[in-house]
């Protein structure tokens, strides 16, 4: 990378998803068309654009063999590539709904990052020699519970409010606030715990970080920006969230994640050697950890990423909680 690429979108002095996604300040103006093809396909992507690693950063033999390490990755990336691959069905809608040129090139933009990464989430499991030819139908059959029980509810959500209510801005919040809001951290938790195990798998869950950054802080310009212009918009939105809250707390993800976090307890000690003194976080050793603290962690995340995005945008965070403003 050179200094000609913009820092957030530099491979390596992009900051990690949680900061950036905190501290950042980043529009659809910024992040059109243009910017997309210079900073990102030209510059995080920069000989990393069909695997989602750089070609020295390699997958470890250990990966490639039967094993609970293995079975761990293939879960987490195939239930990570059914839900981008949603994603990408989604943001289709957000295009034709976009009220103007800036917003319809971000989503653009961001509907091509959804389904690069549900790519480079398949062919991940490719590299770990799960058979390209049966991949698609193979993540199908296994993470059909989880479509029908956690996917399927969301999508329906997110489809009532821009396809059947056509509502742009809520649709914004539905995806970055919610979904977005709620996956982002649980996916700073998988770079923090593959980097050290595996150099390809840390690097595709970087290059994914560093998209979900521009996301979050894109999303939220335009509701803040929204809420500014169309203040009578500001109840709707709130409800809209409380919504999505109850939803989150419905569905049954912790059942899916907590049974692949043990595969990856039972993995990581066995190539103890390899982890060492590693910190997943700040103080606090990688072999240290439970799969019920790591989890734990990413839903503590969730609520400062929480806490900081709705700062920016002006919003009680207490709606986030089940609660809110008096009469809103």
């Amino acid at each position: 990378m050179t200094d000609s690429v913009a820092t957030e979108a530099d491979w390596d002095r992009a900051p990690g998803l949680l900061e950036g996604a905190k501290e950042l300040t980043l529009g659809p103006r910024e992040c059109d068309l243009a910017y997309w093809i210079t900073e990102v396909a030209q510059g995080t992507l920069r000989d990393r654009g069909r695997t989602g690693h750089h070609r020295d950063a390699t997958v470890p033999a250990f990966l490639t063999e039967p094993g609970p390490l293995r079975e761990a990755l293939i879960q987490e990336f195939g239930l990570r590539a059914l839900s981008e691959e949603l994603a990408t069905r989604l943001l289709g809608q957000y295009v034709t709904l976009a009220p103007g040129i800036p917003e319809m090139e971000f989503y653009a933009t961001q509907l091509i990052d959804e389904a690069r990464h549900a790519r480079v989430f398949r062919e991940h499991l490719v590299e770990l020699g799960q058979p390209a030819d049966t991949l698609v139908r193979d993540i199908d059959e296994m993470a059909a519970d989880y479509r029908r029980r956690v996917l399927k509810p969301v999508e329906d959500f997110a489809n009532d409010i821009v396809r059947e209510q056509r509502d742009f801005a809520g649709g914004v919040a539905v995806f970055a606030i919610v979904i977005e809001g709620v996956l982002a951290p649980a996916a700073e938790l998988s770079e923090r715990k593959w980097t050290p195990l595996s150099p390809a798998t840390g690097e595709i869950s970087r290059g994914t970080a560093i998209d979900e950054i521009r996301h979050l802080t894109v999303a939220s310009t335009i509701l803040r920006d929204h809420v500014a212009a169309h203040p009578e918009y500001r109840p709707r939105l709130l409800e809209i969230l409380r919504a999505g809250v109850r939803l989150w707390d419905e569905v049954p993800d912790r059942e899916f994640v907590i049974p692949r976090e043990e595969l990856f307890q039972e993995g990581m000690l066995r190539h103890a050697d390899l982890i060492g003194d590693y910190e997943l976080w700040p103080g606090v050793r990688m072999l240290d950890t439970t799969p019920e603290q790591r989890y734990e962690m990413a839903e503590a995340w969730t609520d400062e990423l929480a806490e900081a995005r709705m700062a920016y945008m002006g919003l009680p965070l207490e709606v986030l909680s089940g609660a809110g403003e008096a009469g809103a």
